[in-house]
């Protein structure tokens, strides 16, 4: 069950200047948390042109490819897959090409863009304002709020409020421990979501703050998992597909293939494929 956080507008201002520096979904995430985005577009956008892909009949993708479960190898050595390689792959589809995936480490994704290596990053790319500066973004194929993780049985916690007094297991490097702190919550240490969601499975904190993706990822792939989502901030996060600055005939042509694949339903079955839920707005 979900309810709304009664988040106060000074929390709500920490949140989004938390999510604007942020990457899943996710939060503790590698492939949103980086705030890579300066340097100049160079060539790209007119190499990688609307032109450009339909004359090759390819569009070049720039993507991690150790994601998951937006884009990633399954068993670490199977064919590429994902909820971000399977929209961007429809969204190629749509225009005509096929998707050709170049896979990049996340640290040198917005270079490869600038360079003109590819066209486009799929890899759950957060809006900001930085990186609006510097890249055109589609529209939005994912939306995710931060939420609280507590147990089914909870009834203490239903809004950030009432984090005050109560302990969260989050790991210090990521933007929900910032959150977390915020709303007053004392802290214990850990690595990631594993052993965030073990300690809270365990009874030895009373909750965790992380991704909305992060959490409906674990409840696809574990079925019941005994918790539950307490609240959610009131801003989500919202990741679309990047280009090179001024590529706007290609942004315009991939904004199209979205609004046909969400009138036709394809976002949403996609989405429900990975998460048991809509996460495409």
């Amino acid at each position: 069950m979900r309810r709304a956080s009664s988040f106060s507008a000074t929390k709500l201002s920490a949140v989004i200047a938390i999510t604007a520096s942020a990457a899943l979904v996710l939060s503790g995430c590698a492939g949103g948390a980086d705030d890579s985005a300066g340097g100049s577009a160079g060539g790209s956008a007119e190499a990688n042109s609307l032109a450009a892909v339909q004359e090759s009949g390819v569009l070049v993708v720039g993507t991690e490819g150790t994601y998951r479960p937006f884009t990633f190898h399954e068993d670490g050595t199977g064919d590429l897959t994902g909820y971000d390689v399977e929209i961007i792959t429809a969204v190629a589809d749509e225009l005509g090409v096929e998707a050709q995936f170049e896979e990049t480490q996340w640290d040198a994704i917005f270079a490869g863009l600038e360079s003109g290596r590819f066209a486009v990053i799929a890899n759950q790319v957060s809006i900001n304002d930085e990186r609006e500066a510097a890249y055109d973004f589609s529209t939005p194929y994912t939306v995710s709020p931060g939420v609280i993780v507590v147990p089914e049985d909870n009834t203490d916690i239903t809004s950030f409020d009432d984090l005050a007094g109560k302990t969260t297991a989050q790991s210090l490097t990521s933007n929900w421990y910032e959150l977390a702190t915020e709303s007053g919550a004392n802290v214990e240490a850990v690595e990631g979501w594993a052993q965030a969601v073990a300690l809270l499975e365990q009874g030895r904190v009373d909750a965790t703050v992380n991704d909305n993706l992060t959490f409906l990822d674990y409840e696809q792939q574990q079925g019941d998992t005994g918790l539950k989502i307490a609240a959610e901030t009131d801003d989500p996060s919202l990741n679309a597909f990047a280009f090179a600055k001024g590529n706007t005939e290609l942004r315009d042509a991939v904004d199209e293939a979205l609004e046909t694949l969400r009138a036709d339903g394809t976002l949403a079955e996609i989405s429900e494929k990975y998460f048991g839920v809509d996460v495409s707005e």
